[in-house]
């Protein structure tokens, strides 16, 4: 199915009935899914979301009551998103990059956040490519990760799509893209865009919790030592 419009752009998104009839296997017809969706038991983002395709993007908290069960959309190293499982504590927030601060009507100063979101009045040390931390229940900045060398980022797109690496360092190229340097945890160096990098906690501590690999990417040799043999 098509995704509807919302927050997260079509190409990076996934809709609830796939979450909920490929990803969770609550349902196992697209009938199914309406009909739970229509009882009002999915939060996407701490508000009920009743639309079959409606989109579902990174960082997006997915909350069932019903089951006490909430969920993080991240990306798994191989660039599939992964619905990740998440305490209820946890699910209180959740990360945004800031796309842009802007001044808006009567001079009041905004950001605008990539799953769409604007916040006016924010601190005003918050740029663009920064990472904020927001509260759902009242949509307030909380905290704030800069873009800055030395912090923990997450790769959002390209071909590291799912990569945790700390920042080592940005080149800027004007009239094209700037590129950024990624340190991963096992020493590996990987560069992708600017645009593609994403601030997920300050030092090497994350914000969130990272699902199972902890974004690092082991080459096709590693990961079939680590098998058990064939014999």
């Amino acid at each position: 199915p098509r995704p509807s419009t919302g927050p997260h752009k079509l190409r990076e998104c996934m809709p609830l009935i796939i979450l909920l009839r490929n990803k969770l296997k609550y349902a196992l017809t697209g009938k199914e899914c309406k009909y739970i969706l229509m009882q009002r038991l999915i939060k996407v983002d701490g508000k009920t979301r009743t639309d079959l395709k409606y989109p579902a993007g990174f960082m997006d908290v997915i909350g069932i009551e019903k089951s006490d069960e909430y969920f993080r959309l991240v990306y798994d190293v191989r660039g599939r998103f992964n619905v990740h499982r998440i305490s209820k504590e946890e699910s209180t927030y959740k990360l945004a990059r800031v796309k842009k601060v802007e001044m808006g009507a009567g001079g009041i100063p905004y950001v605008v956040t990539h799953d769409g979101r604007t916040i006016r009045y924010p601190d005003p040390l918050i740029e663009a490519m920064d990472t904020v931390k927001i509260e759902l229940a009242d949509n307030k900045i909380t905290d704030i990760m800069k873009f800055e060398t030395g912090n923990l980022a997450m790769i959002s797109g390209g071909k590291n799509t799912g990569r945790v690496g700390v920042i080592v360092s940005r080149e800027k190229h004007p009239g094209s893209f700037d590129m950024v340097h990624v340190k991963d945890a096992m020493g590996n160096i990987f560069a992708t865009r600017l645009s593609n990098v994403f601030v997920i906690g300050k030092g090497t501590k994350p914000m969130i919790s990272l699902p199972k690999r902890k974004g690092l990417k082991k080459t096709i040799l590693e990961e079939r030592a680590e098998r058990p043999p064939k014999n």
